[in-house]
Parts: C-alpha cells; structure tokens; sequence
C-alpha cells in the first residue's frame, strides 16, 4: 500500500478499532450483572479477571453481544445456511431489498416529477413544497401502521404496502436535491440560451437538467438508504415472517440480542451496498457528462 493510501486508510483503521474497544468494554459492563446472578443462585463466589470477561463476551443471550458474536451469527445466517432458508440473512434481505428497490423507483420518480412542476410552476413552489417539507415531520412509526391497514382493507398486502412507506421516505430528499439541482444555473448562462432563441423546453434539457445530475445522485445516495428504513419499519406493525424487520421482532420476542445484532448490521451492509451502487453509477454518468468530480 502506498503512503498516500495509508494516510487515507490509518485515520479510518484508528476509528474502528476505538469503536470496537469500546464496543467490548460495554459488553462487559452491561454482561456482567448476569455472571453476578448466576453466581449468587449457585451459592458460589463470582468470576472475576479474565474469568468474568469471557464469561460476559460468551454469554447466549447478552444485553450487549460482543463484536466477535455479532460477526459469527452475521456469517454463519450468511454464509452457512442455504440461501432459500427462512433463517438465512440472504432470504430476509432480499425480502426488505425488494420492497426497497420498488419504494426507491416510486419514490425518486415522484420526487423528479415534483421537482420539475415545482421549477415551472409558481403555485406549486408555494403550495406543493411546504406540504412535502411538513410530511417529513410526521413519525413514520405512527403513520406505517395506519397506511398498512388502509391498504390492507382494499387488499394492497405483502410487498406494495412497505414499498409506499419505504416512497414516503426516500421522495423528498430527492425533490429538495433536484429542486436545488434544477435552480443552481446561474442567470448569466440562463440569458446566453435565450440570446440563441432557446425555448423554456430547450433550456431544461440542455442546461439545467445536465447541472442537476451531481445534486440529482446525492439526494439518491440520502433517499436509498432512507428507503431501506423505510422497507423495514413498515415490517415491524405486520407481524412480518420474512425480511430484516421480521428478524428484528423475532429476536425481540425471544430475547434473542445476538440475532438483533446480526439483522443491524445486514441492514447497514445492503444499504452500503447500494449507495456505492449509485457512486459507481454517478462517477459514470458524470464523466461521460464530461463533468469532473
């Protein structure tokens, strides 16, 4: 590795290595009020030294799982079970990604769409935008139950109720981004289209559309990952069996943290996944735009 590298990978190796000591050390904390009870029920004198501490990063059912833990049940539901399996992390990922994806696409198309009507037309600047910017203050934890059995009594169910929760989130990032976007074409390149004759039609396509690509793709990174929120939290009120929030209630039922764990930390990886997805997809189009980035 060069040195120029390694100036760019120390900071982030030093960072995660001070998260996972960290990390271990409350593990031990949090642990070891359960090594004192069991300790205090057999009548015997409790670990201590290292006796504790392997104790508390070995427990099944810990307050806080160590990282070690948190990595073998992320590998084992990963690797080691068939992908079909309904206790593989690939099956429940799928199930979220899916509904992820088709909450993504309505989402972003809605937002490009308002975005443009709201560039062209005054009254929905004034009207449409604040109304979009106030459904953002709406919990979605209150609002997912109820547009699940709204849907649910027209018989919308499984996949497209998590899709429209996972579209409410991810739409406005992308209608500010590209609203922004669309806007950021000073007035003096604005007048030289006109001194070419160039129609409020042309100049979309050929001036602002092109400037709002870069603001276009961060809002997409933002609306990507706040989908996948999205697609997860509208799990939780069904009672799903299948995708990462169904693994979530499961293993709040049963006390199960290593397998809470495991499902975080799926999530956070579909969700780095995809955003580096679209960075692939930006520095492509981007540079074939023949803009530098």
């Amino acid at each position: 590795m060069s040195g120029g590298a390694m100036k760019h990978v120390l900071p982030v190796l030093t960072v995660v290595a001070a998260i996972i000591a960290l990390w271990y050390a409350a593990a031990v904390g949090l642990n070891r009020a359960w090594v004192y009870d069991q300790a205090e029920r057999a009548g015997v004198a409790p670990a201590s030294g290292m006796a504790l501490i392997a104790e508390t990063w070995s427990q099944e059912r810990p307050v806080l799982p160590a990282p070690h833990q948190v990595a073998v049940e992320l590998v084992k539901t990963t690797f080691g079970m068939a992908p079909s399996s309904k206790r593989s992390l690939v099956y429940h990922g799928w199930v979220t990604l899916s509904a992820t994806l088709l909450g993504f696409a309505i989402g972003t198309g809605l937002g490009i769409l308002l975005a443009v009507g709201i560039l062209h037309n005054r009254a929905m600047d004034m009207s449409v935008m604040p109304w979009a910017i106030a459904s953002q203050t709406i919990p979605i934890l209150a609002i997912a139950p109820m547009i699940i059995v709204v849907l649910n009594s027209v018989g919308l169910q499984g996949l497209v109720p998590k899709a429209i929760i996972s579209a409410y989130l991810s739409f406005f990032p992308v209608v500010v981004g590209m609203v922004k976007g669309l806007r950021s074409p000073d007035q003096m390149q604005l007048d030289l289209l006109k001194t070419y004759n160039a129609s409020n039609t042309e100049a979309f396509w050929k001036l602002r559309l092109p400037a709002s690509m870069p603001y276009l793709f961060t809002s997409l990174k933002v609306g990507m990952a706040a989908s996948l929120v999205g697609a997860i939290v509208g799990e939780l009120p069904t009672g799903a069996v299948a995708g990462l929030g169904a693994r979530l209630l499961s293993g709040s039922y049963y006390g199960q943290t290593v397998q809470i764990w495991a499902a975080l930390f799926a999530a956070a990886i579909v969700a780095a996944g995809m955003v580096m997805l679209i960075g692939v997809m930006e520095r492509r189009t981007l540079k074939r735009m023949g803009m530098a980035r």
